[in-house]
């Protein structure tokens, strides 16, 4: 085992010391990811490459940043209102697990539209969150699902 010197306390307290204390909702943990610097990448004087941590985000992608910048900017808009207005999203990525987050914290009922080929643990997750699932046929593809999502958002008319 490597002993610990100095160095390793003083970065493991300041760490501690710029991390909040409890979040008010999961929506607060999303960006200011931290960030490492990988010092066997490069050997030259004067540069430094540094990699920012995004699996830290609460559903560990840097999905979830734009899942919620969707849905603020949608609701600064006045587009879209919790409780009220059902979101409707094809997908089959980490934008659905982000947006399923985003969407439970806030109140907002979810639909997500994706081929039945989607594994199920990504399924379960979804689930989980709150989302309702509407599979369409693996062969139509991601665009069998954005034809689906667009009938749905017209069957919903003012509530989608």
């Amino acid at each position: 085992a490597k002993a610990s010197t100095s160095t390793d306390a003083i970065s493991t307290t300041a760490l501690l010391a710029e991390r909040p204390k409890i979040a008010e909702n999961v929506l607060e943990l999303i960006g200011n990811t931290p960030m490492v610097k990988l010092n066997k990448v490069i050997d030259t004087p004067g540069v430094e490459v540094v990699a920012k941590l995004e699996s830290s985000n609460p559903a560990n992608s840097v999905k979830d940043r734009i899942a919620l910048s969707m849905i603020t900017e949608a609701e600064k808009r006045g587009d879209i209102t919790p409780g009220k207005t059902t979101l409707v999203e094809p997908t089959s990525g980490n934008t659905g697990i982000g947006l399923s987050m985003v969407a439970a914290s806030k109140g907002y009922n979810l639909v997500l539209t994706m081929p039945e080929s989607m594994s199920m643990e990504r399924r379960v997750l979804l689930k989980a969150f709150g989302a309702d699932l509407v599979l369409t046929p693996a062969a139509k593809g991601m665009g069998g699902a954005i034809s689906r999502a667009e009938e749905l958002v017209e069957e919903l008319g003012e509530d989608g």
